[in-house]
């Protein structure tokens, strides 16, 4: 009884462990996060591809130019002046700094040896900045391929974006990469004769805004009629049509991250500059083009110390 009673008070005296679950709480794939991190994968892949091509396919004048342009360059100043030491001067005597005495020592130009060595110096300067500019061309051409790529894929792997990639041309020019978003019978981009985008329309330029935001270069905007008459009798014509839809797109992509200041400029160009030149009339010729230049952005005067 007494060994019993032992091992009863024994188990009685056993930790108590209370497990608890957590349970997800699941959904998180229906927010709009991952798309950020993704965009920023993509992003990060591209230019790291973009690097390795480069790398491939420049020489090795070329690397050694871009060797050069990274390297820090130092340069020292020496002298000695009046009485021997570094930076030291004459005091001026009460008799003043000139007297009549005083000699005039003509300033001749340097020797033709020291004229030539110049010359040469600037010309290996001139030869350096050549691997230099080539590497920029490449630069500039890589990140174009990568860009056009990019949004090609971007909207093949969006099935609602999928069914509308009729709609958008994508080509590069050489100013830069031309998107251009177009109509089709019976699916305009915008309600008829009006600026209003239709949703399917502002999800296509979104998705275009979410690539181009993530490159410094700057966008033009470009809108576009067909050569049917607006507005006849009024002062609201395909000119101020176009500008609008333009202009509409301009703050889509604004919505989507792309930064005022990169706005080179924002037109409408009615129906001067049709897709289908012999058939003015047809509904591609409405359409609204994202041009990404092939130039570095321009440095606001904030950002350079100007007022």
């Amino acid at each position: 009884m007494l060994a019993e009673h032992f091992v009863a008070k024994k188990d009685d005296q056993r930790p108590i462990v209370i497990k608890k679950v957590k349970k997800g709480g699941g959904g998180g794939h229906h927010g709009g996060a991952w798309k950020v991190a993704y965009a920023d994968f993509v992003t990060a892949m591209m230019a790291f591809f973009m690097l390795l091509w480069l790398l491939n396919v420049s020489d090795k004048e070329t690397l050694e130019g871009l060797a050069d342009y990274f390297s820090p360059s130092s340069a020292s100043v020496s002298g000695t002046s009046g009485s021997g030491k570094p930076l030291a001067g004459t005091v001026i005597g009460s008799q003043g700094a000139l007297d009549a005495s005083s000699s005039i020592t003509q300033i001749q130009g340097p020797p033709p040896s020291a004229q030539t060595d110049a010359d040469d110096q600037s010309q290996a300067e001139d030869s350096s900045e050549t691997p230099k500019a080539d590497f920029a061309d490449k630069l500039q051409d890589g990140a174009m391929n990568a860009l056009e790529e990019t949004l090609r894929q971007a909207i093949q792997d969006s099935p609602e974006l999928a069914q509308h990639k009729d709609q958008v041309l994508i080509e590069q020019t050489p100013e830069g990469v031309r998107i251009q978003i177009t109509d089709k019978d019976g699916r305009s981009m915008f309600r008829d004769s009006t600026a209003d985008l239709f949703g399917y329309a502002q999800r296509l330029i979104r998705e275009i805004g979410a690539i181009v935001s993530t490159l410094p270069n700057r966008i033009a905007i470009m809108g576009h009629t067909d050569g049917g008459t607006y507005g006849a009798g009024s002062d609201y014509t395909n000119w101020e049509l176009s500008a609008d839809r333009a202009n509409s797109a301009r703050r889509v992509l604004s919505r989507t991250g792309v930064s005022s200041d990169r706005f080179s400029e924002v037109t409408g160009k009615a129906a001067t500059e049709p897709l289908y030149p012999t058939d003015t009339f047809r509904a591609e010729n409405r359409r609204i083009t994202i041009l990404v230049l092939r130039e570095a952005p321009v440095v606001s005067p904030r950002a350079s110390g100007g007022r």
